[in-house]
């Protein structure tokens, strides 16, 4: 828990980059505080004094060169020397070997003599501490315990002879020291709070751009590409920069995760057409075994029948030969429609496009179906006279229009009514056959064009359909980039299909849809 605590502390006051700007102010002044105090300390008195030995031996120089070129005791001398005790503060005196005062830069001599001779021969020869010996001269730090003050003394001999005495005060460098120390404190506590404020506005020029590019990068994780980073400066810098690459790659990414779903989602598509082609392809399988199963079955048992001798006479024998023939028929018939489906269905048939009679062809139709018509004692109902022309392949047409009637003439119940008729809408032509009987069931309406779907199995048996007729139907119409389709009436069923009649301008209607 402890630790927990903790970790969260830092994360919350230390994970901030503003926090951690001002922090990292705040210890660089206060750690620049602390090192001035440090070199106030430690440097400054040692540098202090150095400073004041120099003045010293610039002063000697000069009036060593002054005495030498026997100039020390001109009036032109005069302003060099007071500049020289002005501005070092130097108290100086020069004496002769005959004890005569050269030059002195305090009027009471005989006191500055006394304290001279007193710093030289004096009693406190162990307060002393010499800082510079050469061979005219000596440099020596001395203190004054009763003044508690310190001297900087030069004494020693010019080049003429003469005796020099130096003297400059050493002010209190510790207190220079310790008020130097405590401005700085001063300066060091408002110099914190004043970059304190001035990082918190710097901070936030910096990191309000990084935050917002952060909330950007965070939506684009979540697959939002609508955030972009808008610059909010006039002048342009590295973050800016950055935030240009991030609308970059969020635009190259959206794109880019775009075309991966619509390859995902064609890949799916091509994955359930697969899955659907194997469904077909076993249905198919399973169809055409069952589609053969019971013709198969039927002629196997009568040609052992007939091999067994079961009944040998004459009538017997051509009955079982009828049943024979008669279901090597309807596999014959079965196979010629799958092949003529698959050729349709894989656009491997010759569409041939003319133009014929549409009358004419639903005539010899219903001329070729009376046999049957009078055998169901059905009534067909056909009006149309007139010569009706129509754009398809012909043969086609009529394959279509032979499994509507024969399809109608199966089913046709209660008053056993057969209606075709032709309706002309602009450059169309409408075909429909009705027949009265039993709507098709609304489930069904849709799968009726599926090959081998039959709504009433035992009945579609009876006259050998096998499913495929209606599939045909569909795949020729489709062939023709024609409608065709099934509407169900209260007394029975129409179907119907379309075909172009525009005078021999034929044009494919890309609008279509299938049945």
């Amino acid at each position: 828990m402890m630790k927990s605590r903790k970790k969260e502390f830092k994360r919350k006051y230390f994970g901030s980059l503003t926090h951690q700007l001002i922090l990292i102010s705040i210890c660089l002044v206060t750690g620049t505080l602390l090192l001035c105090w440090f070199i106030n300390t430690v440097f400054l008195e040692p540098y202090y004094v150095i400073n004041k030995q120099n003045t010293l031996l610039s002063g000697f120089e000069t009036i060593d060169e002054a005495s030498e070129a026997g100039t020390l005791d001109d009036s032109s001398f005069d302003v060099t020397f007071d500049n020289l005790c002005a501005n070092g503060n130097i108290t100086v005196m020069i004496i002769s070997s005959d004890r005569t005062i050269v030059r002195s830069s305090v009027n009471d001599t005989q006191k500055m003599m006394l304290e001279f001779m007193n710093i030289i021969f004096g009693e406190k020869q162990n307060e002393v501490t010499v800082m510079m010996q050469s061979d005219n001269y000596i440099i020596q730090k001395q203190t004054d315990t009763r003044l508690d003050s310190e001297f900087l003394v030069l004494y020693g001999t010019l080049s003429n002879g003469n005796l020099i005495l130096m003297r400059t005060a050493l002010e209190s460098i510790r207190e220079s020291v310790n008020l130097s120390n405590t401005f700085l404190a001063c300066v060091g506590v408002v110099a914190a709070i004043i970059s304190a404020v001035v990082i918190v506005f710097v901070s936030r020029g910096i990191t309000t751009p990084l935050l917002r590019l952060t909330d950007i990068s965070k939506r684009m994780t979540e697959l939002d590409f609508e955030a972009k980073y808008q610059p909010g400066r006039r002048y342009h810098n590295e973050v800016d920069e950055l935030g240009e690459y991030m609308n970059v790659m969020s635009t190259t990414l959206e794109h880019t995760i775009s075309e991966l779903k619509s390859a995902n989602n064609q890949l799916q598509i091509d994955i359930d057409k697969k899955t659907q082609i194997d469904e077909m392809r076993k249905e198919f399988l399973s169809n055409v075994s069952h589609e053969l199963k019971t013709p198969l079955a039927l002629i196997q048992g009568y040609a052992e029948g007939l091999k067994e001798c079961i009944n040998d006479d004459a009538e017997s024998r051509d009955f079982y030969c009828e049943v024979i023939m008669d279901e090597a028929d309807k596999m014959n018939k079965m196979v010629k429609k799958l092949l003529t489906l698959n050729q349709l269905e894989f656009g491997n048939e010759v569409i041939t496009m003319e133009r014929f009679d549409l009358t004419e062809l639903i005539r010899g139709v219903i001329n070729s179906s009376a046999i049957l018509l009078n055998q169901n004692e059905i009534t067909l109902d056909f009006t149309q006279q007139e010569p009706l022309y129509a754009w398809a392949d012909e043969f086609k047409v009529e394959e279509v229009v032979t499994n509507y009637l024969s399809n109608a003439i199966h089913h046709a119940e209660g008053e056993k009514r057969i209606d075709i008729s032709c309706v002309q809408k602009g450059d169309k032509v409408r075909v429909s056959v009705f027949n009265t009987g039993n709507p098709i069931p609304e489930e069904d309406v849709d799968n009726i064009w599926i090959k081998f779907y039959k709504v009433d199995k035992a009945r579609t048996r009876e006259y050998g359909g096998s499913g495929i007729g209606l599939s045909i139907v569909r795949a020729i119409m489709d062939s023709f980039h024609q409608k065709c389709g099934v509407i169900n009436h209260e007394d029975g069923v129409e179907f119907w299909f379309e075909l172009e009649t525009n005078n021999g301008n034929f044009s494919v209607d890309k609008s279509y849809q299938k049945c």
